[in-house]
């Protein structure tokens, strides 16, 4: 857990802190005004709920959004195949870049769910993969710009009906 959170903070731009100082600034700013107008009960609990969705909510989806805003890329599958004398799966794709930025990293995962019958356990087989592999690639992406991968996930046993989805988080 230690080494997840070091490496989380160790890819924070300077985007992100300022966002994060923008929520911390509006979340006091808001107890403040509820300090301020005290003798009206209600407004001022308003306020402080207000406060306290903001600072649950604020800086994970502000940090999504973000990060889909100014790093913005398209994933395809562009070949599935299983090995036939090895229990391994080759998976090949390409990254697009659609954002105005230059892409220096790229995070690329598959993951790969069961699929049935069942309308309502298919809604749930994506939440839950029963194989997730990522790899970090450093690549050279300008705007516009593709980049073409592949992956091998081994070992991969599973002989009935599957999908298989693949994303990319690039930096």
């Amino acid at each position: 857990m230690k080494e997840k959170l070091t490496a989380f903070i160790a890819q924070l731009t300077l985007y992100d802190y300022v966002l994060f100082g923008a929520v911390i600034f509006v979340l006091i700013l808001l107890l403040i005004l509820a300090i301020i107008v005290r003798k009206k009960t209600a407004l001022s609990i308003a306020l402080i709920l207000l406060a306290l969705v903001l600072l649950l909510t604020g800086p994970t989806l502000g940090y999504v959004k973000l990060h889909q805003f100014l790093y913005k890329t398209t994933t395809q599958i562009l070949e599935v195949k299983a090995l036939e004398f090895s229990k391994a799966l080759v998976v090949k794709g390409v990254v697009h870049n659609r954002s105005k930025r230059h892409l220096s990293t790229c995070s690329i995962t598959t993951e790969i769910f069961k699929v049935s019958g069942n309308p309502y356990l298919d809604m749930l087989y994506p939440l839950n993969p029963f194989k997730k592999v990522s790899i970090l690639k450093d690549v050279n992406l300008s705007s516009g710009e593709h980049y073409e991968f592949k992956m091998i996930v081994e070992p991969f046993t599973y002989t009935k009906e599957y999908n298989l989805s693949i994303g990319a988080a690039c930096r």
